[in-house]
């Protein structure tokens, strides 16, 4: 029976013998890739790593605000009338004298005709009543008439008068009304919307088409009313326009109105664009910034910024390992792009230029000798990183 026991607890010890060694070596294998990465190091090009220098960073008020053309028109309708044709439609280019909108001329036509018939039957009279005025007068002074006939000769000659410049008057107003039934560009431009269509009935004031001028665009900003003591006419702008992404456009203050709204407590500062390339489309949200002041700060790229909810950080290269330094960030350059580092950084520190989303504190590094990358392939290009012995 000892025997028999024996042998049971025999069988049971190798059994969990057996399940402890099954067990052991997935452990043990599991630690031996947790080494195996911990050992990995990243292996990085100069063109990688970028060093954190102080550069110029020019501050002031914000300024939001849209581009809007100097130069338009909104064209409307002056005589009531329907629209025979529209000849143009949005986005087309017009030039100065062309013919936008045909309004139907036909009542005003005939009003012309009818006003150019008085006239001449006016002319008519006027000429009869003028040499019987004449034979009056000559009949008088031989005493063969009386003074109360050439009077009313002299009356009706008058009247005569009177009538032609009335008849005269509602033909030049006529032939002025016709001509107003083609409107017509009243500078080279764009039409930017079409407000009516072929057969609309176009009162007295009714909005028909407008026109703007590109090449006159400009920003029309609103700045803070507390922020508006350091603007100055004359001071360069750099703002961002909505639609040309990386793209940045320079001005400067024209105009800064002298009264701020009474519901935004914000004030309207006109800005022009100092080069000769602009945005085509007007209407485009805008945002920059107005260079009162200019100061040294440390700057650090957007792509080299890791953001995490509220947290900005970025990957520090020191002693040949990766560091995770959290940063307070301040005003962004809209010149470079750049953006300011109040904490974290020091001038001279070393950063990854285009950090990865798998890296570790602490994790080794080794620098590579590589050849020289273009700028623009660094731009679109992220950092080459593998893993040595992979």
């Amino acid at each position: 029976m000892l025997r028999k026991t024996l042998f049971v607890l025999a069988i049971a010890s190798a059994l969990a013998a057996c399940g402890k060694e099954s067990k052991d070596p997935g452990k043990g294998g599991k630690n031996a890739k947790e080494q195996a990465g911990a050992s990995v190091n990243l292996l990085v090009s100069p063109e990688d790593l970028l060093t954190i220098q102080s550069n110029a960073l020019a501050s002031g008020p914000v300024i939001t605000g849209s581009v809007q053309p100097e130069r338009n028109a909104d064209l409307r309708a002056e005589v009531s009338a329907v629209v025979i044709q529209v000849m143009k439609e949005n986005g087309e280019i017009v030039k100065r004298g062309d013919v936008l909108v045909r309004l139907d001329e036909t009542a005003i036509r005939d009003s012309l005709n009818s006003a150019e018939e008085a006239s001449r039957a006016s002319s008519q009279v006027l000429e009869q009543s003028e040499r019987m005025f004449q034979r009056m007068k000559t009949l008088r002074a031989s005493g063969m008439t009386s003074t109360q006939a050439l009077e009313d000769a002299e009356i009706r000659r008058n009247n005569a008068q009177s009538d032609l410049s009335a008849a005269k008057s509602r033909a030049a107003q006529a032939r002025q009304q016709l001509q107003r039934t083609l409107v017509r560009a009243p500078f080279d431009g764009i039409v930017s919307e079409r407000k009516v269509s072929n057969g609309d009935t176009a009162q007295i004031g009714k909005e028909l088409i407008k026109v703007i001028d590109p090449t006159s665009m400009r920003l029309e900003g609103l700045v803070s009313a507390d922020k508006i003591g350091v603007v100055k006419v004359g001071q360069p702008v750099l703002f961002r326009i909505n639609g040309y992404p990386g793209q940045d456009f320079a001005g400067k203050v024209r105009r800064v109105d002298p009264a701020a709204n009474a519901v935004t407590r914000q004030v309207a500062v006109l800005v022009d664009f100092n080069d000769k390339e602009q945005p085509r489309v007007a209407g485009l949200y805008a945002e920059g910034r107005i260079e009162t002041e200019t100061i040294s700060a440390l700057m650090i790229p957007d792509s080299a910024l890791v953001k995490a909810g509220d947290v900005t950080y970025t990957w520090k290269v020191k002693d040949k390992a990766l560091h995770k330094v959290n940063l307070r960030i301040g005003a962004r350059d809209v010149r470079t792009g750049q953006w300011e580092v109040q904490s974290g950084l020091a001038s001279g520190d070393t950063v990854l230029r285009t950090p990865g989303s798998t890296f570790k504190d602490g994790q080794k590094v080794e620098l590579t000798a590589g050849k020289a990358v273009p700028a623009a392939a660094m731009a679109s290009s992220s950092a080459v990183v593998a893993g040595k012995g992979n």
